[in-house]
């Protein structure tokens, strides 16, 4: 049997991007992807080392956001991205400060926080 050789990887150069921004009561979530979605880098708070309830504030966000893009950056060589925000949490604008900090121009915001328009149905009044 033939066996193929793995060829050596070339580095990829990534320039544009997405910020995915996932901010939750509890926690922040940054996943950094190319334009077709694949992932680049992730971080959260607890990577940094935010534990428990200090995992949820806005400075915890902001040092995550500025870890996960420097790495990035060093690694893909990413300039400016377009950042989609999803959730009610405290981290919201304090992650995209971290981002333009960290040094990546932010072309695009956008926000894809669900709302619901009217709600689930209610259930049926008990009969009296």
């Amino acid at each position: 049997m033939a066996e193929k050789k793995a060829s050596k990887k070339t580095k990829k150069v990534v320039t544009n991007g997405m910020a995915m921004i996932q901010s939750t009561f509890n926690n922040t979530i940054i996943t950094l992807t190319d334009d077709k979605g694949e992932v680049l880098g992730q971080g959260c708070p607890s990577m940094v080392g935010f534990k428990g309830s200090r995992r949820s504030t806005a400075f915890a966000a902001t040092k995550a956001a500025q870890e996960v893009a420097e790495k990035v950056i060093k690694k893909y060589g990413l300039k400016e991205v377009k950042v989609f925000i999803k959730g009610p949490g405290a981290g919201r604008n304090s992650a995209v400060k971290g981002l333009d900090s960290a040094g990546l121009k932010v072309t695009m915001l956008v926000d894809r926080t669900p709302i619901p328009h009217n709600g689930c149905r209610a259930r049926k009044m008990p009969r009296k």
